[in-house]
């Protein structure tokens, strides 16, 4: 039984997904009882990934270990201590953490926290392997309608920094191979896709497969904090995401896909292929 955490979130159904197609039977750690319609899950935990009791119990029985934390969590690394306590008493006998590429990055504090639970990781001295996926693909996809609309792909930041974006269905695949293979134990493993891409190259691979012209166009990130203030977000939310724009703004995000194609045995999805795939969807 291999335990998901985070599984009603886009990467942990990803991860799930990918682990059924391999026949592995899973057990879903959700915040909410209704979470569990439609996932290929064999058996569920519900519950706050804060509860140490609840840890306790979610690995009785359990072979490894997918952790993944809500998106910019402010307890991930209490709840890394509590898994690495969880797994120990347990005996699980591997732990696969959903990290982020460059963790090291002190000016995005989200980043900064995984890197103090792969601290945490490497303290125990646990069978482990720590997957760093840079930004998603699939997170273009919130904004595909309007873009398609307005011909504008707009953006806080300079819309000439680079970023190595991945497909989140190539992250899932390759977790689930390092989850039900062996000779990962120990592996450090960035996950990249195959082409650095500015968001003016962004905007015309979309302008090719959406068939209208599509500009990238820089916003000021005080706009974008006001209208995300007036949407609702969380304060802090907003707070960890500017901090990232503004990173971005100087440094963008970029890897090499090199590992990730080993892992899946073939080139990683580029960015043209992924969206050649959802306009055909």
């Amino acid at each position: 039984m291999i335990l998901v955490t985070g599984a009603a979130g886009k990467t942990g159904r990803a991860v799930l997904d990918a682990l059924a197609q391999a026949g592995q039977p899973v057990r879903a750690w959700l915040r909410q009882p209704e979470q569990a319609k439609s996932l290929p899950a064999a058996d569920t935990v519900i519950g706050d990934l804060a509860d140490a009791r609840l840890w306790r119990e979610a690995c009785i029985g359990v072979e490894a270990l997918y952790l993944i934390c809500p998106n910019m969590y402010p307890r991930e690394l209490e709840v890394g201590r509590m898994a690495m306590e969880a797994v120990r008493t347990a005996g699980v006998g591997h732990i696969v953490y959903h990290s982020v590429l460059h963790p090291q990055t002190e000016e995005m504090p989200h980043h900064w926290q995984k890197l103090r639970v792969e601290e945490e990781i490497l303290r125990h001295g646990l069978p482990f392997t720590i997957l760093q996926p840079c930004a998603y693909m699939q997170n273009l996809l919130a904004y595909l309608d309007g873009i398609a609309t307005t011909g504008r792909y707009v953006v806080p930041y300079n819309i000439r920094a680079r970023f190595s974006l991945v497909d989140l269905n190539d992250v899932a695949l390759a977790a689930a191979r390092v989850l039900t293979e062996d000779g990962h134990d120990g592996a450090i493993y960035e996950l990249a896709g195959p082409a650095s891409l500015s968001s003016e190259e962004i905007a015309q691979t979309l302008a090719s497969q959406l068939q209208r012209p599509v500009e990238a166009v820089e916003t000021e990130l005080e706009m974008w904090e006001c209208s995300a203030s007036a949407s609702g977000m969380p304060s802090a939310t907003i707070g960890y995401l500017a901090a990232m724009f503004r990173y971005y703004d100087r440094y963008g995000l970029t890897g090499n896909g090199n590992v990730l194609g080993w892992l899946l045995g073939r080139q990683p999805t580029s960015f043209a292929q992924f969206v050649t795939r959802i306009v055909a969807v």
